[in-house]
């Protein structure tokens, strides 16, 4: 996912070198005391051990709160970038309500479901929460999900620049039309996104053929939809007038 914002004063997915690194690399967790001791992903959940971990993202200023720079920590040691989208399926299993930071009450709540209490133990689960987007309606529950997740939360509606990373991460890979729908943002009015499009660009990209012959301009799809088959059908046309000419 996106990096969040700092506080004041304050998903690609090519990370199978980066887990091995952290299988070998991160078993070993230190305690708040110094010591270490080998924390093997086939020991029991300890809610304990898993408070431990959280402490070692946080800092003195704010002890129940994972921010940014804890953040990119926390997946240092479990082998990921922040971008990658199985971040964003951890934050939804937390319940994470602001991208970029954990509390520790979210923490607790997801890690104890997904029985979490070192970066060894998560390094496993990796692929376990990539697998939870092959099914459609988990994905769905994602997708909306990020919506309120990635957006200021003082702000009704997602800026453009951060809907448009997240639609990369989020269709990137699975809507062939993606490519042309982020050009089509990219030379429109429109700077910010309300969560009625969101929720109907994965409709769209779920439900209309990639040559829209199926489009029903008269449907209850938002104006930002039919401005963007508009706008495609005019690219097509003008692709198709230019090969002709030459």
């Amino acid at each position: 996912m996106p990096r969040g914002k700092r506080r004041a004063p304050e998903i690609g997915d090519n990370m199978d070198s980066q887990s091995k690194r952290a299988r070998t690399s991160y078993t070993n967790i230190p305690t708040q005391q110094g010591s270490r001791r080998h924390i093997r992903a086939e020991d029991g959940f300890s809610q304990k051990r898993c408070l431990t971990w959280f402490q070692e993202y946080t800092t003195p200023d704010e002890p129940e709160t994972l921010g940014p720079d804890g953040m990119e920590k926390f997946c240092e040691d479990v082998g990921v970038e922040p971008e990658n989208i199985v971040m964003l399926v951890l934050a939804y299993k937390m319940g994470a309500t602001q991208m970029g930071f954990f509390s520790q009450r979210e923490w607790l709540k997801g890690l104890t479901e997904l029985e979490c209490d070192s970066a060894a133990k998560m390094v496993v689960k990796l692929d376990y929460l990539r697998s939870i987007l092959n099914d459609p309606n988990s994905f769905k529950s994602i997708y909306r999900y990020a919506y309120d997740f990635a957006k200021d939360s003082d702000q009704r509606s997602m800026d453009i620049m951060t809907a448009k990373a997240m639609l990369q991460l989020l269709l990137g890979k699975h809507w062939p039309l993606y490519p042309q729908f982020a050009q089509f943002l990219e030379q429109s009015k429109y700077k910010v996104i309300n969560k009625d499009q969101w929720c109907n660009i994965l409709e769209f990209s779920r439900t209309i053929c990639n040559d829209l012959s199926n489009y029903d301009i008269d449907g209850a799809w938002p104006v930002m939809l039919d401005e963007f088959v508009e706008w495609q059908r005019l690219q097509r046309s003008l692709t198709i007038a230019s090969s002709s000419s030459s």
